[in-house]
């Protein structure tokens, strides 16, 4: 579903194991590592998308995760002028996102990238929070650190609900 302003809603998850590391996928047959994303389909809620999304790109259900917030508003991205198909209706310029931050509750074998007809990666990998920031595309990079920023306090106050504080 793209906007009056050009911009495709999605979604952006964020998906923490216990140890707050996050999983980061790499795109089939590319060297070009990312957050699962998809697409908000028209008539669905971010939340079912999130749901949808996490099916398709790594084969997890909702019993494999547990939402812990998301950011309050839209973050946007524009597309590089070589990457914007000109010749389609209506014309994408660019990602409309809310972001969620998810505790990952199941095992890394629950992880399937395969589930897809069209899968989107071929492998993961955990990493430390802050380090796609070295890795993502540059024109991807700012909206990242601002979902990063926004979402990281989720960890913090989860991880203070469980150890008592």
């Amino acid at each position: 579903m793209i906007d009056p302003q050009g911009y495709r809603l999605n979604v952006g998850i964020i998906l923490c194991n216990h140890q707050d590391k996050v999983l980061w996928a790499r795109r089939i047959g590319q060297e070009a590592w990312q957050f699962p994303q998809g697409g908000i389909r028209e008539q669905e809620q971010a939340e079912q998308a999130l749901i949808r999304e996490l099916w398709e790109e790594i084969g997890l259900d909702p019993h494999h995760v547990e939402i812990l917030g998301s950011t309050q508003g839209w973050l946007r991205y524009k597309l590089p002028k070589r990457l914007i198909r000109h010749g389609k209706t209506p014309l994408c310029i660019g990602q409309k996102q809310r972001w969620f931050v998810l505790r990952f509750t199941g095992n890394d074998q629950d992880i399937d990238l395969s589930r897809s007809d069209k899968p989107e990666f071929d492998h993961w990998r955990w990493v430390d929070y802050w380090h796609p920031l070295a890795e993502v595309v540059s024109f991807k990079r700012e909206v990242y650190e601002q979902a990063l920023a926004e979402l990281e306090p989720f960890l913090k106050q989860t991880k203070n609900q469980t150890s008592g504080i």
